[in-house]
């Protein structure tokens, strides 16, 4: 083998054959005496197992989730990869069409193209209407857009299960059953439509992303729920991006991968574990295809107990009043290098601390130091008035640093904002929107950053390809930030040390000091009832099943995080 066949990847550092000069035969694997050279498969098209195809030169799915009866079937993978198409086409809403969208297949065809699988069986009976599907959508933002009503009405309407009393209090809707739709939050909609669901006498429940504007006290919640439904012998699939509530509520897992808005593959199914363990790894053994360059790794102990930075911000006790709420602050320390997560639940004034930091509020008690620090301020909500592309918006903001080489590499790249660059503000998708809201938030000079829950709507590899980057930016700057977070798995991925809320929701709330990620951990965990064990093969949590006697022997110990 010659000199010039030998590339050196500049990514990994490892040599690889130019694929020009590759015959593709074998034999090298077979030659080398040292096992240095391994052949696996990158993503691509398939030759067949084509399900669905929107149109000429549109996204294309390959295969799909096998739907299994008495189980909960959790679907993971990139935003893009045809979860959501997976989940129409096991409701019915599409039809199989083998990637013929001009002349697309009768019912007939379908069965007899699945013939000898599970979903023979399955679009048997969705094509005679002998099996009832139901289906919570993805963005429940737009329901109140086509549905008008009285939260109670509405939900008494569909109780064909005649359980809504135990819903109700499942669920802790009660407070919300007298108002119109089109009033409550992104939260307490999102509930009603889970609610809504449940409520259906039906033989196959679908929930897309379920978790979406959930607190992690509410995320466990509805995982309880729809987990009852597989043991009264529902079948139910679950698209989920939090990692500890699909871990939580599965017992299967299917993981697509592919390019995103191009194609999607749907792999076979694994148990929960294996699943997302394949997920994080990027690779799958059983057909030897990689599609992640690296696989993704968590800490197997709490990060260091102590900052070791300077202290370069203090603020004292506050209190902030609103009508019928009342915030109070313990005083607390912000070391240089350091990410403070923070954790509780929905309307305990997480937001409106982060608000007081940024100067966006004032605290009736107390008040935040004045020094010559500049605050960078990811909000909750995002609604950007501006008019015009994502680009014109980063040169309108931040000016020139969208064209150095830090802003490329430590921005731009990892939350894939060249894409977004030509589109217009008002066209961005949620999660578009959201990588846009955060690279803002970044590129602008700042000694603390505070994000208010970044990963909103985004998938898993964007939630922890932000945190990768905010830790980053942080520890190489030698900042701070404060990062409100409800997704456990990121908020653990992420934090040096932690603030944990606590209190009432919507009458009062009570923010601790900062403390070490071990002790706070085991503070919320406790507040919430539930322990987490490590997964030895890639670090990350993993939500212990109730009363198990794991769950006992940690909670015995007062080890909520983990032993």
């Amino acid at each position: 083998m010659g000199e010039e066949t030998i590339i050196i990847d500049p990514e990994t550092g490892k040599a690889r054959i130019a694929e020009n000069l590759c015959s593709g035969s074998g034999i090298c694997v077979k030659k080398c005496p040292f096992g240095a050279i391994h052949i696996v498969n990158l993503p691509e098209e398939l030759e067949k197992d084509v399900s669905y195809r929107y149109g000429p030169n549109r996204f294309i799915l390959y295969r799909l989730p096998i739907p299994r009866p008495k189980k909960v079937t959790g679907l993971i993978g990139q935003n893009g990869t045809g979860k959501s198409t997976a989940l129409k086409i096991l409701s019915g809403d599409f039809k199989p069409n083998f990637g013929l969208y001009d002349e697309p297949p009768e019912w007939d065809e379908i069965i007899r193209a699945y013939r000898g699988s599970e979903l023979q069986s399955y679009f048997e009976k969705l094509s005679t209407e002998s099996m009832c599907v139901v289906q919570k959508p993805q963005y429940v933002d737009k329901i109140p857009k086509v549905t008008k009503g009285v939260v109670s009405e509405l939900l008494e309407k569909v109780d064909e299960r005649n359980v809504l009393k135990d819903v109700i209090e499942d669920l802790r809707i009660h407070t919300i059953m007298d108002r119109e739709l089109s009033v409550i939050s992104g939260g307490e909609l999102q509930r009603v439509a889970i609610a809504a669901v449940i409520l259906r006498d039906a033989d196959v429940y679908l929930f897309d992303e379920p978790s979406s504007y959930l607190d992690i006290f509410q995320r466990v919640e509805v995982a309880k729920v729809i987990q009852r439904l597989a043991r009264e012998g529902k079948t139910v699939i679950v698209v989920e991006h939090d990692l500890a509530i699909l871990d939580y509520l599965s017992e299967y897992v299917c993981v697509l991968y592919g390019q995103p808005a191009v194609f999607g593959v749907v792999s076979h199914p694994h148990g929960v574990r294996e699943g997302i363990n394949i997920f994080l790894d990027g690779y799958l053994p059983s057909e030897n295809m990689r599609f992640r360059k690296v696989g993704i790794q968590f800490h197997l102990r709490p990060p260091r107990s102590k900052p070791t930075g300077k202290a370069f911000f203090e603020f004292e006790d506050m209190e902030k009043h609103f009508d019928g709420f009342k915030l109070a602050i313990e005083r607390g320390k912000l070391f240089s290098g350091e990410v403070i997560g923070i954790l509780g639940a929905n309307a305990l004034g997480k937001s409106t601390f982060i608000k007081l930091l940024a100067g966006v509020e004032e605290p009736d008690k107390g008040e935040v130091p004045s020094e010559d620090l500049k605050v960078s301020h990811k909000p909750q909500y995002i609604s950007p008035k501006f008019d015009g592309t994502v680009q014109e918006l980063f040169h309108e903001e931040v000016g020139k640093v969208i064209n150095t080489e830090w802003f490329k590499a430590e921005v731009n790249r990892p939350l894939s904002i060249d894409p977004l660059l030509d589109c217009n503000i008002g066209s961005l998708s949620g999660g578009e929107l959201q990588r846009v809201a955060i690279a803002l938030c970044l590129a602008r000079p700042a000694d603390i950053y505070l994000l208010d829950e970044p990963s909103a709507f985004l998938d898993v590899e964007q939630r922890l390809a932000a945190a990768r980057a905010i830790k980053k930016i942080v520890e190489s700057r030698d900042i701070a930030a404060f990062v409100v977070e409800h997704d456990i798995v990121t908020i653990d991925y992420l934090s040096d040390r932690l603030m944990i809320f606590s209190g009432k929701p919507a009458v009062e709330g009570y923010a601790m000091a900062p403390v070490d990620l071990r002790t706070g951990m085991n503070k919320f965990l406790e507040l919430m009832g539930i322990t987490f064990r490590r997964d030895p093969q890639t670090g990350r949590p993993r939500v212990n099943k109730e009363d198990s006697k794991l769950d006992r022997l940690q909670k015995e110990a007062g080890e909520y995080y983990y032993v």
